[in-house]
């Protein structure tokens, strides 16, 4: 089982997403793994194996209830300063980035590809997570962990925007029609995340929107005043986070999410299906 949730962008809910699907998973007795091929974030975390990876990526291995590990985040980029970043690759720092010393990012996407392999072999199940928005035209003949894991495993994909932000609908479509026509196909379904109110004054766009891209509404999840890990610079701070240690926290606040999203009728066993074909 193989799937990847891609954001409209930035902050859209691909980690949160990302992990109530492997905890609905692991609660099924499925063995599943979080993946996230290429990384941008100063919020990391180190494993017993002494590899650094995204916070994301331990927060989603430990609702998954295994061991957060190297392979689940291979690549992972923090900014330095000075439009410089330091290129962690398989957990260990490589080198500096630079606009003068550009990353490889088709050695990178290799390494990335191994690590998704060296996973796919340990578990049934890897679930993935994009990064960033993957319509960003300027950047897709170097994407690691949008377009080209796509590409190179063949991973169908989940489109989840953020009703919150506005502009939804135009989120969705937009992404959907600037993807390659290659991989487009790959695009199986969406979710609208971060909603407020009654969910039937959507479903004549919904339905517009399945209608005009072939992609399946697989539900809606609503607004929750709880804590997950963000991206740097878009964490807000705000959000409930209790617990005796941070990892109990976000796993109850995960709990709480996902049983108010199965209410609000997201369809789980709509991804299965997706990430089992």
């Amino acid at each position: 089982m193989k799937i990847i949730f891609l954001g409209t962008a930035s902050g859209a809910g691909k980690t949160t997403v990302t992990a109530l699907y492997c905890r609905y998973l692991s609660r099924k007795g499925v063995s599943v793994s979080p993946f996230k091929a290429f990384n941008l974030s100063l919020n990391s975390f180190v494993t017993k194996e002494g590899c650094e990876i995204g916070m994301g990526q331990a927060f989603q291995a430990w609702v998954s209830g295994v061991e957060p590990s190297g392979d689940m985040n291979p690549a992972l980029l923090k900014p330095s300063g000075g439009g410089v970043m330091q290129l962690v690759v398989n957990g260990k720092a490589q080198n500096d980035v630079s606009s003068d010393n550009p990353m490889d990012s088709k050695a990178v996407l290799i390494e990335a590809c191994k690590a998704f392999d060296r996973l796919s072999e340990r578990y049934d199940a890897v679930v993935c997570e994009g990064s960033g928005s993957p319509a960003e035209l300027n950047l897709m003949d170097r994407d690691i962990a949008n377009i080209g894991l796509m590409r190179e495993r063949g991973v169908p994909a989940i489109l989840v925007g953020d009703i919150g932000r506005g502009g939804v609908f135009a989120a969705l479509y937009g992404t959907w029609l600037l993807m390659p026509e290659d991989v487009r196909p790959l695009l199986k379904g969406f979710i609208i995340n971060r909603f407020r109110g009654d969910p039937s004054i959507l479903w004549e766009a919904v339905e517009r929107i399945s209608d005009m891209t072939g992609m399946r509404f697989l539900g809606m999840i609503p607004h929750m005043d709880l804590k997950f890990p963000e991206e740097d610079s878009l964490s807000d701070m705000g959000g409930k986070l209790e617990g005796p240690t941070v990892m109990d926290a976000f796993i109850s606040n995960a709990d709480s999410l996902l049983g108010s999203a199965e209410e609000y009728g997201l369809d789980l066993k709509a991804i299965e299906e997706i990430s089992s074909a």
